[in-house]
């Protein structure tokens, strides 16, 4: 079986002069495609509506489905939920501090138990991410024909083999149209269309950027496991880091999580503004997440909307400023391990907050 270090030798190191200007600003109307796990939970739709509702600031090729699944958190649930029932899982029980003992312990006071929750394989997340990009294009009021792409349906088994989908051959194919400028892949959840594109074709890492948010900042000392973006397809995020191809990393803890709405500003600035408006107040209002994890009195709570971190690099570097660095390796734990002799790449340390949404409203208001 085919290792990282053996698939990544496949890579022809860029020239380092091409690398920085991968990774310096986008040019005018950009090309971006958009890797999106949508139907995950809400903050993809957004993230995909404002990108279509900018396209007199970018040019959106298309949008590929993504997979998605939350398998991996069933045993963890289930165990804290048994544990709980038979009066253990106590603040001191090590097994179960983290996230599953506060999960288990709303479910059962929501009179509920692990057997309620509908854990998806990933198949069903992509094809439920793909009957999502198309409905917020149809609310958007944008022809999705020829622009939105199946995916794979399961994460990279192994580097011999990569998932062929329709998703991966757009990347490619858009990716080898070396005419018009890179290509910059907005990837907003796990990474088989992408990794499975460049082990079927690793020529084309001199002309895409992605654009990717996940995990903690690679100067944190913290494990990687609570991110569901890179957690789920490991294999995939370790060939980003290690292939050497121009990558701008968007962290969610704790940079893309400052991107949170409240009802009150979904109320005046989202709802009513047409169809994408009173659709994004419809997922925002019925959030299944807010079912999932037993979430009592969302109206006092705000959402974190992750993934339109992705959009907001593209339209304006001071949306969320970056800093180069160089591309860490992920550790079999989970954990960064930076080496300054490595490739660079671009990653942020801030947001933004308020000017990002103010722009995401005035596209909304467009709309």
């Amino acid at each position: 079986m085919t290792t990282l270090k053996e698939a990544v030798e496949r890579f022809i190191p860029l020239d380092h002069k091409l690398m920085k200007t991968r990774l310096g600003r986008p040019g005018t109307m950009p090309r971006v495609i958009i890797d999106t796990d949508t139907a995950n939970e809400i903050d993809d739709q957004y993230a995909v509506a404002w990108a279509l509702l900018s396209q007199d600031r970018l040019n959106l090729e298309g949008v590929t489905a993504a997979p998605y699944s939350f398998l991996h958190h069933r045993d963890g649930l289930y165990d804290a939920v048994a544990a709980l029932q038979k009066g253990g899982g106590t603040d001191h029980d090590s097994k179960f501090v983290g996230p599953f003992a506060g999960w288990a312990q709303r479910l059962l006071a929501d009179g509920r138990t692990a057997d309620d929750i509908e854990f998806v394989t990933p198949d069903v997340g992509e094809a439920r991410s793909y009957d999502e990009i198309l409905r917020v294009f149809d609310a958007c009021g944008v022809g999705s024909e020829g622009k939105v792409y199946h995916g794979s349906t399961q994460h990279l088994p192994s580097y011999d083999a990569p998932v062929d989908s329709d998703a991966a051959q757009f990347i490619i194919k858009q990716a080898r149209n070396r005419e018009d400028g890179p290509v910059y892949i907005l990837a907003m959840g796990a990474l088989p269309n992408i990794g499975s594109a460049l082990l079927m074709a690793p020529d084309i890492i001199d002309n895409i950027v992605v654009v990717w948010t996940s995990g903690f900042p690679s100067y944190a000392p913290f494990c990687n496991e609570p991110s569901l973006n890179l957690v789920q397809d490991q294999l995939s995020s370790r060939l980003l880091f290690e292939c050497g191809m121009p990558h701008v990393y968007l962290p969610g803890y704790h940079v893309g999580a400052q991107l949170t709405i409240s009802k009150p500003e979904m109320a005046a600035f989202v709802k009513g503004r047409g169809a994408i408006g009173d659709y994004l107040w419809h997922l925002y209002t019925n959030n299944p997440l807010h079912v999932k994890y037993a979430i009592s009195e969302p109206d006092t709570k705000t959402w974190v909307i992750w993934d339109i971190i992705n959009v907001a690099w593209m339209l304006d570097a001071a949306y969320v400023p970056t800093h180069l660095t160089t591309s860490p390796h992920l550790s079999a734990d989970l954990y960064w391990q930076n080496d300054p002799s490595r490739h660079l790449m671009r990653e942020a340390y801030d947001v933004a907050r308020d000017a990002v949404f103010e722009d995401f409203y005035r596209a909304i208001e467009r709309g």
